[in-house]
């Protein structure tokens, strides 16, 4: 076990107070926030509707996730290890998991309060400036509070468990992440089913503009925004800073000891400050666009953030990797100074995110040529539009996989080929990226403020004709911050993955020494072997793989029909309502955001009980050899999905702002009923299925670390009981197929109900 030092102690306490003072910065940029005008009566009345939903579809989604937490806390108390441990990690994994819920529901609770300051904002003087400020500190107070709770939760742990805080951690990390996850589904499929459901009907059919008071659809549209862009995102985020900082502590302390179980926590802080700093700088200077302050802001606090790093790794590590203090795995030999190597790896990470902020802008900027391409596909039909963006995304994510690809090598190179050291640098690549998360959150945050925004001003009719074309450039400039941010995430959810790869074979490989006998005949040795030459690997690869393409299939289909829904709902209000188009009669609002909560919260359980059964069906059946090979197949094939989701659906929502701006005919053309096909494609993309990936990964490798101990101890050796095993696995597989299965009678059900509706709607129409 790893002692700390009194120095370390001391470090981890100040840590802990960092983490409360950058909750006390959040609460001064929300009074800041608060304190601007909140506009006319019109748009107050306009938002509270949006409050009022956005605030019962969350209070709806975490009672029903509640009740799942605290069967999954009761599970982890079945795991093996020692009782002190379990407590501590079911304990940790409800903190995490309230940390998450906390961090979407402030993202969301201000977001609703800050959008019609921003729409009251832009027809002030300075309306552009004023406007981006509120939005990006709106952003800013989320950002704060991810770095505050993840710093105040991680260190509180190391100093309760101390040598022990990895094993507790596991849980902490893990109730972000399966929270996170849930919330990105769930508040995915609201928001975009209301999304597509209000542009087939209001802009296709009707040909009235995107956010029509006149569309029943609309309030839900900008409800979704909140609860699936601004808290699953904040959750999504918070839950990687989380994880990462669990892998990273698990292999610091495996290789390092006491230096390395410190110095990543010290990192993150660094994060904070950076935070802080990047919230102060980003303010736009005249009339420049909004992307170019926030750009700025980024850049010089990465900038920051890589130089105090270098200088906390100098002033803490050794300079001789002979003189850490716990264990070095075989490093005292390693030629450099470990100061410079912790350097380097952080700043690779804070680089990485850079390259792919300016990667995925061009590939979905409103600028670029990749969406200029997209827009002008439009003149020629939907389904050029659509084939167009699938290549954009394709492309994309080649680039960006490789760009991450190269990073890990970067890392690889500088621990000059030792495992265990280039595993433990990828972590802290990882939190040197997160340095710059509360900048990465307040980016994400703009969007779905400005989106927003621009919605309560067209509802209102309330805004200037100058002020509503400075709220259409800021949705233009939110529109690029989410895809980036996205493009971030992804980022950060691999290099979490890879790290939590390297935990899960730490833990295995403590498991088998723990281990009392042999391991068994050939069979079993296969089970337990990681090459990847072997089938049953490979067969492990697959599935991973597979695992990702269902989960995505399953969100994007959810969508379909919760949209399909609305569909019918909005056609029926105009049909039964005339007054509605001649503003007589007010849309009935209430009953699409309930039909967006139903349906959401009746498809979450599927995704989410995939994830968690799928690794357990895997490990316990064929052992863990292939569950290892099962998530490498889910990572690969996870990055290239995320980020060709989000991609395509980030340029199809950009190519429609082109058209909308008054190119290839305007609103109201052939043109823009393409572009506005392309982009109801992309919505499930972008908002559902693409960021959900990111926790998807990180749950599944969570899951996998926490039960190969399990695996290995019922697999071999005198206390092997096959039969126990493969009767865990069989429940498993039929926990998750089971799921799917319940998932596609209810897709039948829907499409039955679709045909009714529709037959009722033709007779109405003869």
């Amino acid at each position: 076990m790893v002692e700390l030092g009194s120095t370390s102690l001391t470090i981890v306490a100040v840590i802990a107070a960092v983490g409360v003072a950058s909750l006390l910065v959040a609460a001064v940029l929300r009074r800041q926030v608060l304190a601007a005008g909140e506009g006319t009566e019109s748009m107050r009345e306009i938002a509270r509707a949006v409050q009022e939903g956005a605030s019962a579809y969350l209070s709806r989604q975490f009672r029903t996730l509640a009740i799942f937490a605290v069967v999954v806390c009761a599970l982890l108390f079945l795991l093996p290890g020692d009782a002190g441990i379990k407590v501590g990690r079911s304990v940790f994994f409800l903190v995490g998991a309230l940390f998450s819920a906390s961090i979407g529901f402030l993202g969301m609770w201000l977001a609703t309060r800050a959008n019609l300051r921003v729409a009251a904002a832009a027809s002030l003087p300075g309306g552009r400036a004023e406007g981006a400020r509120i939005a990006f500190r709106t952003g800013g107070v989320v950002g704060m509070s991810v770095v505050g709770l993840g710093l105040l939760g991680a260190a509180a742990v190391v100093l309760l468990y101390r040598g022990e805080a990895p094993g507790v951690l596991e849980g902490f990390g893990f109730g972000a992440a399966l929270l996170a996850m849930f919330m990105r589904v769930g508040g995915g499929i609201f928001t975009k089913a209301a999304d597509v459901g209000a542009d087939l009907v209001g802009k296709v059919e009707q040909g009235i503009p995107e956010d029509d008071p006149r569309n029943a659809a609309t309030i839900a549209d900008n409800v979704g925004d909140n609860v699936g862009d601004c808290a699953g995102m904040a959750a999504d985020l918070f839950e990687s800073y989380a994880v990462m900082l669990v892998a990273a502590l698990i292999l610091g302390k495996a290789a390092f000891g006491e230096e390395g179980l410190v110095f990543p926590l010290i990192v993150t802080t660094v994060g904070a400050l950076v935070a802080a700093l990047g919230v102060a700088i980003t303010k736009v200077r005249g009339s420049e666009s909004g992307l170019t302050a926030i750009n700025r802001g980024f850049y010089i606090s990465a900038l920051v953030g890589v130089v105090l790093a270098a200088v906390a790794a100098f002033a803490y590590l050794p300079s001789s990797f002979a003189d850490f203090t716990g264990g070095t795995a075989g490093l005292e030999d390693h030629v450099g100074d470990p100061r410079v190597v912790a350097s380097l790896a952080v700043a690779i990470g804070v680089v990485l995110a850079g390259i792919i902020l300016w990667v995925t802008g061009y590939f979905t900027g409103t600028t670029s040529k990749p969406t200029l391409h997209v827009a002008k596909t439009t003149l020629t039909g939907a389904a050029t539009v659509v084939l167009s963006g699938i290549g954009v995304g394709f492309e994309s994510a080649v680039y960006t996989a490789g760009i991450i690809a190269a990073a890990i090598c970067g890392v690889f190179l500088i621990a000059g080929g030792n495992v265990a050291l280039a595993l433990f640098l990828i972590a802290l690549a990882g939190c040197g990226l997160l340095t710059t998360v509360g900048v990465i959150v307040a980016m994400d945050t703009f969007g779905p403020v400005s989106d927003n925004a621009q919605g309560i001003a067209e509802m209102s009719g309330d805004v200037s004709p100058e002020g509503a074309q400075i709220l259409t450039d800021l949705d233009a400039v939110g529109n690029t911050t989410k895809a980036v941010t996205k493009g971030i995430a992804i980022a950060t959810a691999v290099l979490a993955a890879t790290a939590l790869f390297g935990s899960y074979a730490d833990a295995v490989r403590t498991s088998l020494a723990d281990v009392s006998g042999t391991i068994g005949d050939d069979l079993v040795a296969a089970m337990m072997t990681y090459d990847i030459i072997s089938p049953v690997t490979l067969v492990g690869v697959i599935l991973g793989g597979a695992t990702v393409f269902l989960f995505s299939g399953l969100a994007i289909d959810a969508v379909t029909r919760a949209a399909g829904a609305i569909v019918f709902e909005v056609r029926r209000q105009f049909r039964d309502f005339p007054g509605i188009m001649t503003g007589e009669t007010r849309p009935e609002y209430g009953k699409v955001v309930d039909i967006c909560t139903r349906d959401s919260l009746r498809e979450l359980a599927t995704p989410g009980l995939l994830a968690a059964f799928a690794p357990i069906a895997v490990g316990f059946g064929l052992g863990v050899g292939p569950l290892a090979g099962f998530l490498a197949g889910a990572i690969g094939s996870g990055v290239l999905m995320a980020v060709f989701l989000a991609n395509a659906g980030g340029t199809w929502d950009n190519a429609k702002k082109i058209v909308e701006d008054g190119h290839y005919g305007g609103k109201g053309s052939d043109a823009h009923a393409a572009a506005v096909i392309g982009d109801t494609v992309g919505d499930p993309f972008k908002d559902t299925a693409g960021p959900a990936i990111n926790p998807l990964i990180k749950v599944m490798n969570l899951v996998s670390v926490l039960i190969a101990p399990a695996v290995v101890v019922i697999s071999v050796g005198d206390d092997a009981n096959h039969v126990a095993r493969l009767s865990i696995a069989i429940v498993a597989t039929a926990i998750a197929f089971g799921a799917v299965i319940m998932s596609r009678l209810r897709a039948a059900r829907v499409d039955r109900e679709g045909s009714v509706a529709y037959e009722a709607e033709k007779a109405l129409a003869s």
